[in-house]
């Protein structure tokens, strides 16, 4: 592996570190940034609605989902493969959601995800969500 190579695979884990982190602190501008103008986000398989094309309508169906509610996400053990300008991941996943109606979910899966380098910085281009495992729960919200 070349230091290019290396570089380009930690700029990728830091992107999905990113995701996370603005995700949860619901910093919607720094997590919108982080994906192309048209990618793609579909979580049909873990039960959202059918693919989301471009930045703006995936800003909103998050949004609409988790603006209220307190989320922790966590992924790990990323199986990334890198071909010049593009790549692509897989990274396990656990998340937490408190809603403020009192439910919360558990959720174990998987992110699906394809990159582009765009000015030398990388872009989430297409992101699927599965999950394996779903824990249903009663939230105590303060």
């Amino acid at each position: 592996m070349t230091i290019e190579e290396i570089n380009d695979r930690i700029a990728l884990c830091e992107v999905k570190a990113r995701y996370c982190r603005f995700l949860d602190t619901k910093q919607w501008d720094a997590w919108t940034a982080l994906f192309t103008e048209d990618c793609v986000l579909d979580t049909s398989d873990a039960g959202g609605p059918p693919p989301i094309h471009g930045r703006g309508d995936a800003l909103a169906s998050v949004r609409a989902v988790i603006e209220t509610a307190r989320t922790a996400h966590h992924v790990h053990t990323p199986e990334i493969v890198i071909e010049g300008n593009s790549a692509r991941a897989i990274w396990a996943m656990q998340d937490r959601v408190l809603f403020d109606t009192g439910h919360s979910l558990t959720g174990y899966g998987h992110y699906t995800e394809t990159y582009v380098k765009q000015n030398g910085g990388w872009k989430i281009a297409t992101s699927k969500l599965t999950r394996l495992h779903l824990d249903f729960g009663a939230a105590i919200v303060d």
